[in-house]
């Protein structure tokens, strides 16, 4: 049950609302450790949930991560780390990640987080840039360190390397109590680096006050509750997953599920029973999975999830009607950055004006979205421009800059996402797309995202990515890039169909002039769609 209006509670809205539920405060500061573990620590609830290779399992209560946090953080004292400090980790999502994050913070040293998917060369950019002092990794990961020069100190878990330390070693030689390391409101707690879409990825220290931000987006547009069995299936080497896996669901309370294994529609949908989840985060990439794989369920099963909630990229129609027949629920969109992290959202616990499919929703209480154009004016109802957000009327805000000044996002009161959304003028956006990607043809400016959404409606779609190829006469023409499921092949049939679907959905101007079918589309590492590379295909065939 909503128990809250939307726009009365966002306009009474103050940080000091979340605040008083912490131990401390914007004027004193924090230490994100104890605000996400040692206020649970006396109570016997589950902190994590972890699920592993070859059908282990395993519980670890709050007192426990407590406990061996103090451990870390004693040794990460003893090693001369301090405030302010990088401590990295390239693990997989095993209980040691998750001590490895709670000591470092305890510690009040900043955590770095490396996706255990990057090459070398983009975890020895992101050391050697963060001048990390120390990184946590295991034997499936230590090869990938083998050629970073100026390596910082490796500690392993499991059998450690000669020359590196062990993390169970010298854990068990560490006093299991350790004082809490407290850090102002804008010092930072995280090292987070942009996804490098385009060009090198951007360094994005995220600061202690950024806590309150977590808080909102997970009571309300998550809709987490004390009884929900949690999983975000995101990686914690990214931000939606270390954002609202690791910290977001601890600030509540709530245990977080960890699943070791490979995602796959079994794998996903095996977890789902074996937790009985009911209340699950993915990006549309794992969304769409799920749904190319349907006969992976039962002919009329039904996971009967009470909140599925999605950010990365807009959701269509087809999904939706598929979740609410196959997850027991629609699947609640939401935007954000790993700048800003979760600023506009569809909301479970709050009952919004309105409710639009594919629509990023209304702005997070804390945040003022708007929609400028290219003088920097906010557009009228129905218009398009860049989103950005109002930095003197968003007291939640937490992006300082880029850490070493890679570029300058700001202009004036407002941050620049560099996404383009349509304004519907009640306060609810949906994106169109990257700025980058916006498509002028024949005089019109058209999103990709419209186009993509579209061709899913067809039966035989598991994926799409739209781009701009150039062309003499009209600027730039529309071409799709189409992955098929199982079972259907390319026909030039089924190329008149999805020009044809677009067209009724859609309009005349969106239709593709050509088609393309990929047997997988480009993806960065978080599993979003590189339209940059499409563009290079393009242009090649000119």
């Amino acid at each position: 049950m909503r128990s809250k209006d939307y726009q009365s509670f966002y306009d009474s809205f103050t940080p000091a609302f979340i605040e008083e539920k912490l131990i401390g405060n914007l004027g004193d500061g924090f230490n994100v450790c104890e605000e996400v573990c040692d206020r649970w620590a006396a109570s016997d609830r589950v902190g994590l949930f972890y699920e592993g290779l070859n059908s282990s399992s395993s519980q670890h209560t709050y007192e426990e991560l407590q406990s061996e946090s103090a451990k870390f953080a004693n040794f990460l004292h003893a090693q001369g780390i301090r405030k302010g400090d990088r401590v990295a980790a390239l693990l997989s999502r095993t209980p040691d990640l998750m001590i490895v994050i709670l000591g470092t913070l305890r510690a009040g040293a900043v955590y770095q987080p490396l996706f255990t998917e990057f090459t070398s060369g983009a975890i020895a950019y992101r050391l050697s840039t963060a001048d990390t002092k120390l990184i946590v990794t295991d034997a499936n990961n230590r090869s990938k360190l083998d050629s970073v020069k100026h390596c910082p100190t490796i500690l392993m878990t499991g059998a450690a390397r000669e020359g590196d330390m062990s993390f169970s070693a010298e854990l068990s030689r560490q006093s299991d109590i350790f004082e809490p390391v407290r850090i102002s409101a804008h010092e930072p707690f995280l090292q987070m680096f942009t996804s490098g879409t385009v060009g090198k990825a951007k360094g994005v220290a995220v600061p202690a006050r950024a806590i309150l931000s977590f808080y909102v987006y997970m009571k309300y547009a998550i809709g987490l509750r004390s009884d929900d069995a949690y999983w975000n299936v995101a990686d914690p080497g990214w931000a939606y997953g270390l954002y609202y896996s690791v910290i977001g669901p601890l600030l509540l309370g709530n245990g977080t599920h960890f699943n070791e294994n490979f995602v796959t529609p079994e794998s996903t949908f095996k977890m789902i029973r074996k937790y009985g989840i009911t209340n699950f985060s993915a990006s549309p990439t794992i969304y769409r999975m799920l749904m190319a794989n349907d006969r992976t369920l039962a002919e009329h099963g039904c996971l009967e999830l009470r909140v599925a909630s999605s950010a990365g990229e807009p959701l269509n129609p087809a999904l939706n009607a598929w979740s609410k027949r196959r997850l027991g629920c629609s699947v609640m969109d939401h935007y954000g950055q790993t700048e800003t992290g979760m600023s506009c959202c569809n909301y479970i616990d709050i009952k919004q004006p309105c409710f639009r499919t594919g629509s990023m929703g209304f702005s997070l209480p804390g945040h003022r979205m708007v929609v400028l154009d290219t003088h920097y004016e906010e557009v009228n109802k129905h218009e398009f421009g860049q989103l950005a957000v109002d930095v003197k009327q968003s007291p939640l805000f937490f992006f300082q800059g880029y850490t070493w000044n890679e570029k300058q996002p700001f202009k004036g009161r407002y941050y620049l996402t560099g996404d383009v959304a349509v304004s519907h003028g009640d306060g609810s956006y949906s994106f169109v797309g990257r700025d980058d990607d916006i498509i002028t043809t024949a005089g019109y400016r058209v999103g990709p995202t419209n186009i993509e959404s579209s061709l899913l409606e067809h039966e035989a779609v598991a994926e799409s990515g739209v781009i701009g190829k150039p062309n003499t006469s009209y600027g730039a023409i529309i071409k799709a890039y189409v992955v098929l499921k199982q079972h259907f092949k390319p026909s030039l049939e089924l190329e008149r169909d999805l020009k044809q679907i677009v067209c009724e959905c859609l309009s005349s101007h969106h239709l593709p002039c050509e088609i393309e079918f990929f047997s997988e589309l480009p993806k960065t590492a978080s599993g979003k769609i590189q339209r940059f590379i499409l563009r290079n295909h393009a242009r090649d065939e000119i």
